[in-house]
C-alpha cells in the first residue's frame, strides 16, 4: 500500500521489501535492503521520512510526526514490533525495542539500545551506546561491546530478510492438514540464541 501525497511520491529501492499490508504515504525515502512488516504506517504528509541502507520496521510499527519535521532512521536501526517513532533521529545500528515508544525532537545516538515497552519523552537526547529503559526512560549504562554485536549480528538477519522475501514469499490458500513430508524449520532460533549468550 503506496500512496502519493501533494505531489510526493515514496522513494523505495528495489532490494527493500515492504508488505503489501504495510502502508507508505507521501515523503518516505527508503534505502537499501530495508525491511518494512504488515501494520507498519510510514505517513509523510506533514514532513519527511528517511530510512537509510539496512533498517527494518517490524510488524505495526508507526512512524509520523508533528508538521516541518523530518524523521530520521539512520543506517541499520532495527525498530521492534509495535514501536512508535513520533518525530524523532534514531542513529546508526539502534536497537528500539518491542512496543518502545520515542516522541518528538529526541536525538539518539548511534548503536543505543531501548528497551521493550520504554517511553522516551519529548526533547531528550542521548549519547552514543546508551541503555536506555523505563518510563519515562532513563539511561542505565553503557552499551557493551558484546551487546552490539549481538544486536549488529540479529539486525543482519533482517538485512537478508527481504531477498528472502522476494525469493520465497507468496500469497497461497491453506493446507487443512499437516503433510507428512513437511520441511523442517531453518535453525536460526539456535543461532539466534547462541548470540544471546555473549550477554
Amino acid at each position: 500500500m503506496i500512496y502519493s501525497f501533494k505531489d510526493f511520491i515514496p522513494v523505495i529501492h528495489e532490494s527493500s521489501f515492504i508488505h503489501p499490508q504495510a502502508c507508505v504515504t507521501g515523503n518516505v525515502i527508503i534505502g537499501k535492503d530495508v525491511y518494512v512488516g504488515p501494520g507498519a504506517a510510514i505517513r509523510g504528509d506533514w514532513g519527511g521520512i528517511v530510512i537509510e541502507d539496512g533498517c527494518n520496521v517490524q510488524e505495526n510499527c508507526t512512524i509520523h510526526m508533528f508538521p516541518g519535521v523530518t524523521v530520521m532512521l539512520k543506517e541499520g536501526a532495527h525498530i521492534g514490533h509495535g514501536a512508535v517513532i513520533h518525530g524523532a533521529t534514531i542513529g546508526k545500528n539502534c536497537l528500539i525495542g518491542m512496543n518502545a515508544v520515542v516522541m518528538d525532537n529526541v536525538m539518539l545516538g548511534d548503536e543505543c539500545i531501548v528497551g521493550a515497552l520504554s517511553f522516551i519523552k519529548a526533547d531528550e537526547h542521548f549519547d552514543a551506546r546508551s541503555l536506555i529503559v523505563g518510563n519515562p526512560a532513563k539511561k542505565i549504562k553503557e552499551v557493551s561491546d558484546e551487546m552490539i554485536a549481538w544486536k549488529t549480528d540479529g539486525t543482519k538477519l533482517y538485512q537478508s530478510l527481504p531477498a528472502d522475501m522476494k525469493a520465497h514469499w507468496q500469497e497461497c490458500e491453506p493446507l487443512r492438514e499437516v503433510p507428512q513430508e513437511r520441511p523442517a524449520q531453518e535453525m536460526l532460533y539456535q543461532f539466534w540464541n547462541s548470540l544471546k549468550k555473549r550477554i
